[in-house]
């Protein structure tokens, strides 16, 4: 860039030092930073967040603690709000992955900082890098002094907590919570009900169990007990409620119910009827089908082994001007490898999928598993790589689809490789990559063992 008269921004420096962070070399990093106040180009708060996470991966605290105090004076100065929360968001995530918890709640208990980040947002941020790294009581905590400030906890942080809490045997704290919620018009989705039920009936809790299934009495829909007869099959029951919705005896059909009929009918095959409904019914009713209710008659139809309908239907929401969304692309790549095979499924995603920059890691799951379920470990392996090169931000899952594959092949060399890819775009390695792995090394060695890596080598 600068042999042919291009001054790197603070955006080319940025990404320079977060990559050489990701692989470890944080010295490199450091002088790429120092280089940017030489050149004169101001270092922004994801700059330094970038280092901050080089820096506590290797384990250089009073240095990170240093940073840590700059960023905050460099939020201070900028107005940008959308490069501030990144920022922030990069050092919470940082934090929590490297177990320094502590230091999470000192941020927390200097809240408001005038760092122009929004403090409702931040407080978010803490609960979820809690939530995800098994930190519930932590989550909890962040929630409590949300509400003593006068902000209202996101009811998805609520949710994620009070299961969190129950899986974690904390139940008590999970049924106080809830109650604390409710005060303030939290209403739990009917999953949470049923996990803290669980809970404090395995803790032997009856009277509060008791008490948060009467709540659930209050809440109830006529949806939920549509959905209950479909789950269980009868699916005459689910019409006669339905039947009565639309005659006036309750309150009149939404959506959520046409789409919830769909689903029954084609749980007991009834194909044309969930149709006719998609097409007919919920038109003349004056509603609308959405993505959720061509996802789930797509979804329906590849199930009855109708992959053609499943198209025409995808054809159809199209036509109608529905956009397509991550759920759809998955459906339709898992019902083409299971109907047509790998090749149809590649063409739809090549044409259609990655074009339209619709896709997520469910998709992603999707396709690899297609691949390597059609014995095309190579293909698999490149599209990881080639995801991944593209900026993808790629999961676990996604990454122990492949491995998996690479270790019934018995493919060592390959499968570490991957676990490599892994620790450099810092995905962490979790329980099923681990199990993964130990099949692997209880496999080699054993009578009857062909190891294919030779092979496998020869033939890519």
């Amino acid at each position: 860039m600068m042999r042919r008269g291009h001054c790197p921004n603070v955006v080319s420096y940025t990404t320079l030092i977060n990559g050489y962070c990701k692989i470890g070399e944080v010295d490199a990093a450091k002088k790429v930073f120092d280089e940017m106040s030489e050149r004169g180009v101001h270092s922004n708060a994801l700059t330094y967040s970038a280092l901050i996470c080089g820096v506590f991966r290797k384990r250089e605290f009073d240095n990170g603690k240093t940073l840590m105090g700059k960023v905050w004076q460099v939020m201070g100065r900028e107005d940008d709000l959308q490069v501030n929360n990144a920022a922030f968001c990069s050092v919470i995530g940082c934090l929590c992955r490297e177990g320094l918890f502590h230091e999470v709640f000192k941020i927390e208990e200097d809240m408001p900082q005038g760092k122009n980040v929004l403090e409702e947002f931040a407080y978010g941020q803490m609960i979820d890098s809690l939530y995800r790294f098994n930190r519930y009581n932590g989550a909890a905590r962040i929630v409590y002094m949300m509400r003593k400030r006068g902000f209202t906890p996101g009811f998805v942080s609520y949710n994620s907590i009070v299961h969190g809490l129950c899986k974690d045997g904390d139940c008590l704290r999970a049924y106080q919570l809830l109650k604390e919620g409710m005060e303030f018009g939290y209403s739990p989705s009917e999953f949470t009900y049923a996990v803290l039920v669980e809970g404090l009936c395995r803790e032997y809790d009856l009277d509060k169990a008791k008490d948060v299934l009467n709540a659930i009495l209050n809440v109830i829909t006529l949806n939920t007990v549509i959905k209950g007869f479909c789950k269980l099959g009868r699916v005459g029951e689910a019409l006669q409620v339905f039947d009565d919705m639309i005659m006036g005896k309750f309150c009149s059909p939404d959506q959520v119910t046409f789409t919830t009929i769909i689903y029954g009918l084609l749980s007991v095959g009834k194909a044309e009827k969930a149709a006719d409904f998609l097409h007919n019914v919920m038109p003349e009713k004056g509603v609308s089908p959405g993505v959720v209710s061509y996802n789930a008659i797509q979804n329906g139809l590849f199930k009855l082994g109708r992959a053609d309908e499943a198209m025409e239907v995808l054809d159809n929401m199209v036509c109608s001007g529905v956009d397509a969304d991550c759920v759809t692309y998955t459906t339709v790549i898992e019902g083409l490898c299971e109907s047509y095979g790998i090749d149809e499924a590649k063409k739809f995603w090549n044409n259609v999928v990655w074009p339209s920059g619709i896709h997520d890691n469910y998709v992603y799951a999707a396709i690899l598993k297609g691949l390597c379920r059609s014995d095309k470990f190579n293909e698999a392996c490149d599209l990881l790589y080639e995801l991944a090169d593209c900026g993808v931000t790629l999961n676990n899952v996604n990454y122990n689809i492949v491995i998996d594959y690479a270790c019934k092949l018995g493919l060592k060399r390959e499968a570490y490789r991957i676990i490599g890819e892994m620790r450099n775009n810092v995905v962490t390695r979790d329980a099923v990559t681990w199990r993964i792995l130990e099949k692997l090394h209880d496999t080699i060695g054993k009578p009857g063992f062909v190891d294919s890596t030779a092979q496998h080598i020869q033939l890519a």
